[in-house]
């Protein structure tokens, strides 16, 4: 992948970075994660950085066991589209943050002295106005990296930071909305590992390399990392419909899953996978993917030229990301097994419509997302070396 020049790097010694994420979903993580590697890229051992989950390390009980509710949690859709929405909303979501002040106040000062850093960012909605609210008078400067697409919750924005980064127009148009003033917003992407954006190798050679068919399409076939959705049912609906193609499914994280679909017996070429590393492989080597509407599995597949077929997704987070998909034509929404199973079938009797959503792809991606970001991070940390804090978060603020 190419590179910036020399000359667009800014001349410093050394920054030290903070990143706030927490394992409520992968997508944080990831996130963190791409832009922490696009850094060192880029700047090497110039740029160190550190990774804080800051529900697993300072949140008082019972909040520090988020991480481990999650999953229960959105296997639930229609409980976390009510928890979504009912805290969603400037008005709600300060009476929130307000009310857990008291209670979280410690950590959140324990937080911001353990770790000092020339600028902190934070990926998480729950992590901005709480950390900014605990500083004094000064403090390093203050990002956020926002990492869902287009339904964005109001704890994102908090109109103390510096900067936030957001992932499409529809998500700045939502900040502005909100009150954020537009020169503290940047479109950007949603920054995603370096492996998702190299060229595409040679399918026919990846796909010899992982044991796949080369003479049949391929439909990989995901539920994100906690194996969410009708995975199962939407697998047996493919396989039933009697198309000549090869069926790669992850289940992620859900062992129970992954050995239920092993003990079946498959008419068509399968193929079963646990959590994998290897995803970026799987893109490139498939011909189309049926996902669940998650944020970083979309971008991943438009950086991959992979058009997709959303079979579910979370109410009110994920909605915003079904419309984007379809509206710009990188692929359906097909929320039952047998329009799954239409829509593979279309693309395969109409290659010039998968053709079509390939070129979709292309055009929504932005592989140089988390490059950018870096860049940006950079230069606002050297851009001051302290800010004064009079508008510290959305607890003090509507």
């Amino acid at each position: 992948m190419e590179r910036n020049a020399q000359n667009n790097r800014p001349p410093f010694e050394h920054l030290h970075m903070v990143f706030l994420f927490s394992d409520t979903g992968g997508g944080h993580r990831s996130a963190a994660e791409a832009i922490i590697e696009a850094l060192h890229l880029e700047y090497g051992e110039r740029v160190s950085t550190e990774m804080v989950d800051f529900f697993k390390q300072y949140a008082p009980r019972p909040i520090k066991r988020a991480p481990e509710w999650y999953p229960t949690l959105v296997r639930i859709p229609e409980l976390w589209g009510l928890t979504f929405h009912l805290s969603n909303g400037p008005r709600r979501t300060k009476f929130i943050l307000t009310t857990l002040w008291p209670y979280v106040r410690s950590a959140a000062k324990a937080l911001v002295t353990r770790h000092p850093g020339d600028i902190i960012v934070s990926v998480h909605p729950l992590a901005t106005a709480q950390v900014l609210h605990a500083y004094k008078s000064e403090r390093p400067p203050f990002v956020t990296v926002v990492t869902d697409l287009v339904n964005i919750h109001t704890f994102w924005f908090s109109p103390g930071v510096d900067l936030t980064v957001v992932p499409t127009e529809e998500a700045r148009r939502a900040a502005v909305n909100l009150g954020l003033r537009p020169e503290k917003l940047q479109v950007v992407g949603l920054p995603v590992a370096d492996r998702f954006c190299q060229l595409p190798e040679d399918r026919q050679k990846l796909r010899k390399q992982l044991g796949w068919p080369q003479d049949l399409p391929v439909v990989l076939l995901v539920g994100g990392g906690e194996g969410m959705g009708p995975l199962e049912q939407t697998a047996r609906a493919i396989v039933a419909s009697g198309m000549p193609l090869g069926l790669v499914i992850v289940t992620g994280r859900n062992r129970k899953l992954k050995a239920r679909l092993e003990a079946q017996e498959w008419p068509v070429p399968t193929f079963i996978y646990g959590f994998v590393r290897e995803m970026p492989a799987f893109m490139q080597a498939a011909d189309i993917l049926v996902t669940k509407a998650g944020p970083g599995t979309i971008t991943e597949a438009l950086n991959a030229s992979l058009p997709v077929i959303l079979y579910c997704r979370l109410p009110g987070q994920e909605d915003g990301n079904v419309v984007y998909v379809t509206t710009n034509g990188a692929g359906v929404w097909a929320p039952r097994p047998e329009l799954v199973t239409n829509a593979i079938q279309d693309w395969l009797k109409y290659p010039k419509w998968h053709a079509q959503a390939v070129a979709a792809c292309r055009r929504l991606a932005n592989p140089q997302a988390a490059h950018q970001i870096a860049r940006i991070l950079v230069r606002q940390a050297l851009s001051k070396e302290l800010v004064g804090n009079p508008q510290k978060s959305a607890i003090s603020n509507p």
